[in-house]
């Protein structure tokens, strides 16, 4: 996201609005491993996106640690995360890459409300108790775009990729075994639960940004927080407000 870097000491970036960031890409400050490009993470169960946070951080090990050991570090992690900080710690035939993406999706945004009390500088934009879209953004980079380049980069094509497998789904499940097509069932009902989820989410993105929201840092977390109705996940915890 930009605030760390493995090309320099301490906080590299912390102003507003995204403001002398592309500066410090053409001064090399993330050279080793690229800070994300938009500043937006997507944080999903399934990996429906190339640069997702699941994938960023198994880019991150490989760069730092090498690709040899990968396998080995990517393993260490997910025991970790087991031993202490996700619940159920291990879900049966769960590889380390599944137990790292469900620890991102259901435990680490709990994790970083507490290490922040409260006062989170990344962001948890969400469509709803479906987790049918879900990410992350540095709020020191969130600028007027954010929310536009967010709903045509990855909503809306999520949108056509859930509609495209329920009916690849549906196909198949014409052609399934009764034990099969009951299987196929539940998945078309949860995707299709997370559409309509979507679709609303969607709604209220365009709603919000046309309305070319600003932050202003000095008025905290708590005050800016509330200014995406429910778009963000847990107003009320933060802003003690429920969100409109």
């Amino acid at each position: 996201m930009g605030r760390y870097s493995l090309d320099r000491e301490g906080l590299v970036y912390a102003h507003a609005g995204n403001v002398g960031f592309n500066d410090l890409v053409a001064e090399g400050a993330y050279q080793r491993f690229a800070a994300d490009g938009d500043g937006i993470l997507p944080l999903t169960s399934e990996h429906w996106f190339e640069d997702d946070i699941a994938a960023r951080i198994e880019e991150f090990v490989r760069t730092v640690w090498g690709a040899d050991t990968l396998e080995e570090n990517l393993q260490f992690i997910a025991d970790s995360l087991c031993l202490s900080a996700i619940k159920p710690p291990k879900k049966g035939g769960e590889t380390s890459r599944e137990t790292i993406r469900r620890y991102l999706s259901t435990q680490f945004f709990k994790d970083h409300l507490k290490t922040y009390k409260k006062r989170p500088i990344y962001w948890l934009f969400s469509s709803g108790k479906e987790k049918a879209f879900e990410c992350l953004v540095y709020l020191h980079r969130y600028n007027e775009a954010t929310l536009p380049r967010m709903r045509t980069e990855y909503v809306t094509p999520l949108l056509g990729q859930m509609a495209s497998r329920i009916e690849r789904l549906r196909l198949q499940q014409a052609d399934a075994s009764t034990a099969e097509a009951k299987r196929l069932d539940k998945q078309i009902d949860g995707l299709t639960k997370q559409l309509a989820e979507l679709r609303a989410f969607d709604d209220q993105l365009k709603h919000h940004a046309d309305m070319k929201i600003t932050l202003d840092l000095d008025d905290g977390v708590k005050v800016n927080y509330g200014k995406f109705g429910t778009l963000l996940s847990d107003v009320k915890a933060i802003t003690g407000d429920k969100g409109e």
